[in-house]
């Protein structure tokens, strides 16, 4: 499913992971993200909006931008997250508009989930 590209907007993630079957279990499992493999070395996964890639390298030390996904349950999403074998680094905290919390994924990034205030 293609989506219409907008201009000046992020378009696409890419991660270096150091396992990229394992990579796309943890985020299979969490988020239920899908996958189109192009070799060995690289995949590309969808979210079902957005999709961006896993690329086997060297992983590098965490940092650089937050990338912050979205969810309807928190709650949900933070026992997918541990039972995926991701690692709470915030527990839930509330913040103008919503709430979210952090985790660490099995290659360490750190990502969060955030959902609005109800």
């Amino acid at each position: 499913m293609a989506h219409p590209r907008k201009d000046r907007s992020i378009n696409y993630v890419e991660f270096t992971v150091a396992d990229i079957d394992k990579a796309k279990r943890f985020y299979g499992e969490a988020f239920g993200w899908t996958y189109t493999d192009y070799g060995p070395t690289y995949c590309e996964f969808s979210d079902g909006h957005m999709t961006g890639g896993f690329e086997v390298g060297e992983v590098t030390s965490a940092g650089g931008p937050l990338v912050i996904l979205y969810g309807d349950d928190l709650a949900e999403i933070e026992a997918a997250v541990v039972k995926a074998g991701g690692r709470i680094t915030k527990p839930v905290f509330d913040f103008p508009g919503g709430r979210r919390f952090h985790f660490q994924d099995p290659d360490g990034y750190e990502l969060a989930v955030w959902s609005a205030a109800t």
